[in-house]
């Protein structure tokens, strides 16, 4: 076991106060032999000119980790089971780099039963092993930790055929900054795997002094438990999965009834900054009554709706009624080509009423026409209390077939007859809706629209919805951010929120707000509203960075320009092109390699990224698909339009296989088969997009994206979508693994060694200067 002395964990914990500090990698194994050609197992190999096949790999077939973070300090177990897949015993030494200004303690490695000793490197000594190792088997991957620590056990044998499991215990200081914890763990590094993980399992227990507010991951999708107000449960678990991302973990607390943390990003001084904010309330606010609210539901009863889904659209009633709470107001509109409600005004929630409704909707049946028109006309204008939130469930399987039918004019008549600023969530089932009409419905009307398919169950979708919207904490809320003594709603520096600057919170639900600004400094956080009918304000610090010393949180820029591709796409859906929109999304698909349906041209390699007018006249031509309303086609493009605007991650993250969707959302299915065959062509490299025709994810093994870069191959090579013709022609020429290509790597750290790891050809823009290798 390794213990560093207590004078130099406080040396180490002073460091972390001041710099950013990086989770400690789970390692790979190295055959360290001399006699033996040995490279990083890949999951997509391709034979690599000049340099003999190896004969000794491995995969990992199963990843755990288990973390408990309590204060600044985390604990964790990293356990890993290596098969060794190659002809020839593998002589192997567990190799894992240092978190970055991290400080780490009671260190306890284990393979099998058997504890292991370990050799502590600085960083130069370090640079020095992970040079030699680079060298003598022509593998780049190792200088993506150089600049780091490392730790190296003695060598071990795995027989061919054979598997061992390594457990790695140890604690690690944690970063704290602005309120916020943040934990990462460098789960990229299992990418170095013969075949995809089978198994990838991450659990980390948060245990704090004070209430836990914000729980936020950027770079995977969680799945949270609350205990209590003060502990939380997160979790990740995906099979068959090739990590490409570290995992990315912030929490923060807080003492008052809303908590709201944010996270910036600058990537140079003279270049927009993007801003994260993070906002709910306290899973228990004391001495508080869950906020009154009224929920109208308006249900489709027409002939289409007959068998299964009026079944499923009665348990979606039955569950709202059920889960309705004193003091909250409520009605129940049926339509097909009449409208029916079950009592003429909104009555008061009580045992008596809610029994007298389920009544009701066991009377429902099929049968007539669709007048969506008057259906929502009637149940807006019931909703007269501008205090109280109100919210409607709107519900239909068709296209409008009575009354009016014209979706400009229907979506009219609903925001006209809205006056309380009621929020209306659509939900169109199946795939023979207007799902234009949907959304504009839902855009008019403060809410959302949600796409429920033909194989999906209509009581889970708004069962689902519900449970986050039930119990409204804080209402109307109005978001302000300051600085230099100027708002966003008076200063141009801070622009284009999303998904907006007035919203609700929701107990047991997280807001997730991005934002554009262009001058940093000191700045303050307002979020003002209502909290059971009386008006309350709360004020945060925050700090809108000048220029970000590294790349770490650039998942926020590449999260807003996700939602600002949705909020773009959106705009030309629903009225109309305009030539700036259209000119915007081909550079933002081109910066952030951000593929949608009407920029997946990019990925062809024939596809030239510098000819700015032929990408937008291709766009714009593809952009007329949203010509297409209803039908599987007009939906999914819509199911995914919405994806990106909600979007809770950058897009892409997590990994190929495990349910990763272009979009960051989840709609669209796992790839196909045929589809992952694809990255052996690239070398395991590739972006995945959603296609809205097929209903399936792609991918494209011609474009993929690596820090705050994006790449696009030509010929056979990588470039850099910021490099002109003319740069790309002056390059400079640096010959691989030669001293020139590693004095590069020591001089430029982390800016240059992602990129120099790249086995390819590579042409890249680094500090201003074009290279190629």
């Amino acid at each position: 076991m390794y213990r560093l002395s207590p004078c130099s964990l406080l040396l180490a914990m002073l460091a972390v106060l001041s710099a950013p500090s990086w989770g400690f990698a789970q390692g790979v194994l190295v055959d360290t032999r001399t006699s033996v050609n040995f490279r990083l197992p890949r999951p997509f190999p391709r034979p690599v000119p000049g340099v003999e096949a190896t004969q000794t790999s491995y995969k990992i077939e199963s990843l755990e980790v288990n973390a408990s973070l309590e204060g600044s300090i985390a604990t964790v177990q990293v356990s890993q089971t290596f098969v060794n897949t190659g002809q020839r015993q593998l002589e192997a030494s567990f190799v894992f780099p240092l978190p970055y200004d991290g400080a780490i303690d009671q260190l306890t490695l284990m393979v099998g039963n058997k504890e292991f000793q370990a050799e502590l490197l600085t960083k130069e000594e370090a640079r020095q092993r992970y040079e030699a190792i680079v060298k003598s088997n022509k593998d780049p991957a190792l200088l993506e930790w150089i600049g780091t620590g490392l730790f190296q056990t003695s060598v071990f044998p795995i027989p061919a055929g054979e598997k061992r499991t390594v457990t790695l215990r140890y604690t690690q200081l944690l970063r704290k900054s602005h309120g916020l914890t943040d934990f990462l763990f460098p789960l990229s590094t299992a990418k170095y795997t013969a075949k995809p993980l089978e198994k990838l399992k991450l659990r980390v227990a948060i245990n704090g002094k004070t209430p836990i507010t914000n729980i936020y991951s950027g770079t995977h999708e969680v799945k949270v438990q609350r205990p209590s107000d003060k502990q939380a449960v997160v979790t990740v678990e995906q099979k068959n999965v090739i990590p490409d991302a570290d995992f990315r973990l912030f929490f923060d607390s807080a003492s008052d009834d809303i908590g709201a943390s944010l996270i910036s990003y600058k990537p140079d001084a003279g270049e927009p900054g993007y801003f994260l904010l993070l906002a709910s309330p306290k899973l228990q606010i004391e001495e508080a009554r869950p906020t009154p609210k009224t929920v109208v539901f308006v249900v489709d009863r027409s002939g289409s709706m007959s068998g299964k889904k009026i079944e499923q659209a009665r348990g979606a009633l039955k569950f709202v009624l059920n889960n309705l709470r004193e003091g909250d107001l409520f009605n129940i509109v049926a339509y097909d080509s009449a409208v029916s409600t079950f009592k003429p005004e909104l009555v008061k929630f009580t045992s008596d009423t809610r029994d007298a409704a389920i009544g009701f909707v066991n009377s429902l049946f099929a049968g007539g026409s669709t007048n969506i028109d008057a259906a929502l006309t009637q149940t807006l204008a019931m909703l007269k209390d501008g205090d109280r939130p109100s919210y409607v469930i709107f519900l239909t399987d068709g296209l409008p077939t009575a009354g009016e039918q014209n979706e400009a004019k229907i979506a009219q008549h609903a925001a006209a007859a809205n006056k309380v600023r009621a929020r209306l969530f659509s939900f169109g089932v199946g795939y023979d809706v207007n799902s234009r009409l949907l959304d504009k419905l839902s855009a008019g009307n403060h809410g959302q629209s949600e796409y429920v398919r033909p194989n999906e169950d209509i009581e889970a979708a708004v069962s689902k919805l519900y449970r986050r919207i039930g119990t409204p904490v804080m209402t109307d809320v109005l978001l302000t951010l300051e600085i230099d003594g100027a708002s966003n709603e008076t200063n141009t520096n801070i622009s284009r929120i999303y998904p907006g600057i007035r919203f609700d919170l929701f107990a047991g639900d997280q807001s997730v707000i991005v934002g554009r600004y262009h001058k940093g400094g000191a700045a303050k956080v307002t979020l003002s509203g209502s909290i059971n009918g009386e008006a309350k304000s709360f004020e945060f610090p925050a700090e809108l960075i000048a220029s970000s010393p590294d790349d770490s949180n650039n998942f926020v820029a590449k999260l807003w320009a996700t939602r600002r591709v949705g909020e773009i796409i959106d705009q030309i859906d629903l009225h109309g092109k305009n030539q700036e929109l259209i000119d915007e999304l081909v550079a933002l698909a081109t910066q952030y390699g951000i593929l949608t349906p009407y920029t997946s041209f990019l990925a062809d390699e024939s596809s030239d990224v510098r000819d700015l007018s032929r990408l937008q006249a291709q766009a714009d031509e593809q952009l007329a698909e949203l010509d297409t309303v209803a039908g599987e086609y007009g939906v999914n493009q819509r199911a995914a339009k919405n994806a990106f605007k909600r979007a809770k991650a950058a897009s892409g993250g997590g990994g190929y296989g495990g349910g990763a969707f272009g979009g960051g959302g989840s709609y669209g299915g796992e790839m196909a088969p045929a589809e992952t065959e694809k990255l052996s062509a690239s070398g395991g490299r590739g972006t995945t997009f959603y296609d809205a025709k097929e209903g399936r994810q792609k991918l494209a093994n011609n474009v993929f994206s690596l820090g705050r870069k994006t790449f696009f191959r030509r010929a056979d090579r990588w470039v850099d979508s910021t490099v002109t013709e003319e740069e790309e022609k002056k390059a400079e020429a640096i010959e691989r693994f030669s001293p020139e290509y590693f004095a590069l790597a020591k001089r430029l750290g982390k800016r240059a060694t992602p990129y120099l790891a790249i086995e390819d050809a590579v042409v890249v823009k680094l500090d201003g200067k074009t290279y190629s290798w």
